[in-house]
């Protein structure tokens, strides 16, 4: 959700977009259908959307600070800025698990990282989705529940602890483990994106990482006895409850909030969305780089590609003005109705169609404009006066 600068790289731009669409899917589609089957906008899009906007949050963190002449001032404004606008969300009561609290900590996380040599940000990410989750398995029975609720600043009035600890460690987007996707991003970002073979090559690392990650997942839950572990245990659910051996199957398949239950460590071994888990890390980590790839790959198919790509990109260069928009719209009427793949539509169609026709106007989307302008205030240096003789 950061605004990227002039001379944008449209394959950037659509995978953002495309992410921002697979979000607007798990907000709107329940991840179970009737039948008990999970729904295929769970399948595709559970936790890797989120993912890949944390990954394309650090690319596009690198392309808009590359040439800044005061990186982290700019950031530090726009990590405020998109805080504020999650903290307000968060008074709407709106149904959406807001991401935007937890973006302003990660970028405030990063600000080290700005010009930080490309193997201290390999080593951020590698430490922050492997070894972080097995050091938050033993700190987290000792921590307060988390927030259930959205944070607001209620909380930040009321229990800044609790929503600290909630943000960075326990709450849904744990950013100590998140920032690993952002490192991941930014170090992506230092690439020649432009190239046609670094595309091709983040699509096939990205989706041999992601395949290696559940491949890894899937053998150690099955033929070495994980899934039975899990069944027997006596786990309990962060800020939720104990949970029941008939519940495990479904939570493995549609997903957990933010962490695992800390009473197995054979929990570290699933790749269930939002477990943030190694192995859920790595899985998302492969998916939001293969997407990346995948979306330059297309934009070089020229005109062709125009009709996909175009609209897409459109909406990934506004995505915070979506994003907030998509999240205050659910505050204020729940999804209803026989069809959720209409009300879907209902969601997306708009966004296509009224982002490419703002994109022609050559401007930014209306919150990132504002945030963009408040950061550049911010480091605005007037030029001295000249003396007069």
């Amino acid at each position: 959700m950061v605004s990227a600068a002039r001379g944008r790289i449209i394959g950037v731009d659509a995978a953002r977009g495309a992410a921002l669409l697979g979000m607007v899917a798990t907000h709107v589609i329940p991840p179970f259908d009737d039948q008990g089957r999970l729904t295929t906008a769970h399948l595709v899009a559970a936790g890797r959307a989120a993912a890949a906007f944390a990954v394309l949050a650090g690319v596009a963190l690198t392309l808009v600070t590359s040439r800044a002449a005061h990186p982290r001032t700019s950031t530090f404004v726009r990590a405020v800025c998109i805080g504020a606008i999650g903290l307000m969300l968060g008074l709407t009561g709106t149904p959406v698990a807001v991401i935007l609290p937890y973006y302003a900590v990660f970028f405030v996380l990063a600000l080290p990282l700005l010009r930080a040599p490309r193997w201290v940000l390999a080593v951020v990410a590698a430490s922050a989705l492997l070894a972080e989750p097995l050091l938050s398995q033993l700190v987290r029975p000792h921590l307060p529940e988390p927030l259930m609720s959205n944070p607001s600043f209620d909380d930040l009035v009321v229990s800044p602890w609790r929503l600290t600890l909630t943000i960075l460690l326990t709450g849904y987007y744990p950013a100590l483990a998140w920032i690993g996707y952002l490192s991941a991003g930014m170090l992506v970002g230092r690439l020649d994106l432009r190239s046609t073979r670094v595309a091709g090559l983040l699509l096939g690392a990205g989706a041999a990482v992601a395949v290696a990650a559940s491949s890894l997942s899937w053998l150690l839950l099955g033929p070495l006895g994980g899934r039975d572990a899990l069944l027997a245990a006596d786990s309990v659910l962060p800020g939720v409850g104990p949970i029941a051996p008939g519940e495990v199957p479904s939570l493995l398949e549609g997903g957990l909030y933010g962490s695992t239950p800390t009473q197995s460590w054979w929990w570290l071994a699933v790749d269930t969305p939002h477990a943030s888990a190694p192995l859920d890390l790595l899985h998302t980590t492969g998916t939001a780089v293969a997407l990346l790839g995948a979306a330059l790959l297309v934009a070089r198919l020229g005109a062709a590609a125009a009709v996909v790509i175009w609209p897409l990109a459109a909406v990934g260069s506004m995505t915070l003005t979506w994003y907030t928009l998509h999240a205050w719209v659910l505050s204020t009427e729940l999804p209803r109705g026989d069809s959720y793949a209409w009300l879907y539509l209902q969601q997306v169609i708009p966004m296509l169609v009224l982002a490419s026709l703002w994109r022609l106007t050559g401007r930014r989307g209306p919150l990132e404009a504002v945030i963009s302008a408040l950061a550049r205030r911010a480091v605005y240096q007037p030029p001295p006066r000249s003396s007069s003789a």
